[in-house]
């Protein structure tokens, strides 16, 4: 996948500022678009932010429903790459934030050394994550229960979206998020995760112990029924080996949707405060 044209203007605002950079990196289901409000709040503290795509995003929402097929068949180590081109051609280390399975690739990012520090919000687990709760098989069933899946894009139902993404929300405002942000997600990373600790030729995998990794914080929704908190702690557990700070963090009754729902400015914050102490 090459740069595409809005990426290369982030990348060229962010090198002509000055500024530290930070990295959005964004899981199944969302558009580089749901971090807006995020990149607003860390342009405001002074940092330069990016929110890469990847490959074949659609622009809006509008014309991500109205070709959902086109996420289909995208790979986790296809879409680390991109991000890792991204990256390249800034001009410093940047902090990179993800959720979901975009935390799952700021840590293969930062296991690649190529973060100043990095932020995995309710991450999805890599090889060598070995929980399983029965929700999270649940949130993932609407995928996992066909094998045809991994050839296609899925969108949720919103019953689905409800248990999965916005349980700790009112019904109001789980209709709300739905409308607003929610697309199809490629079903291919799921069977990539799922079957991760059973290929040890994985792309869903971590350089957990590489020195270069740089500080990482851990953020796990309390109430979180697609990553639930013994997800986040294994990762931790894994992520901990590293010499490198390591921390986590559980937020109470705060479920998958954290970064989009009405508390994103409580998340953002937890998440600025990190990268402030060390980029």
């Amino acid at each position: 996948m090459t740069i595409t044209d809005r990426e290369t203007k982030q990348i060229d605002e962010a090198n002509a500022s000055g500024r530290t950079a930070v990295v959005f990196i964004h899981g199944l289901w969302l558009l580089p678009s749901s971090w807006e409000r995020w990149r607003q709040h860390f342009g405001e503290a002074g940092y330069a932010t990016l929110t890469p795509s990847w490959p074949e995003d659609p622009e809006t929402v509008e014309a991500a429903r109205a070709n959902p097929q086109v996420f289909a068949r995208k790979k986790v180590g296809q879409v680390a790459d991109h991000v890792e081109e991204v990256i390249g051609a800034l001009s410093g280390k940047p902090a990179v934030i993800g959720h979901s399975f975009g935390g799952l690739l700021a840590q293969i990012i930062a296991g690649r050394g190529l973060s100043a520090a990095a932020v995995a919000i309710d991450p999805a687990p890599f090889r060598g994550v070995l929980p399983l709760p029965i929700s999270s098989l649940r949130s993932a069933f609407p995928v996992l229960g066909n094998p045809l899946n991994a050839r296609r894009a899925v969108t949720l139902t919103f019953d689905q979206f409800r248990y999965g993404w916005a349980n700790a929300v009112t019904v109001e405002e789980a209709k709300l998020l739905y409308e607003t942000f929610h697309v199809a997600g490629p079903g291919l990373p799921l069977f990539e995760a799922a079957t991760a600790n059973l290929n040890p030729w994985t792309e869903v995998k971590v350089d957990s112990t590489n020195p270069e990794r740089g500080p990482l914080l851990l953020i796990s929704g309390g109430s979180d029924h697609t990553v639930p908190w013994a997800i986040t702690k294994a990762s931790f557990k894994q992520q901990r080996r590293n010499p490198g700070i390591t921390e986590i963090a559980d937020l109470p009754h705060r479920g998958h949707a954290l970064t989009i729902d009405g508390g994103w400015r409580d998340v953002a914050d937890r998440a600025l405060m990190f990268v402030k102490r060390f980029v």
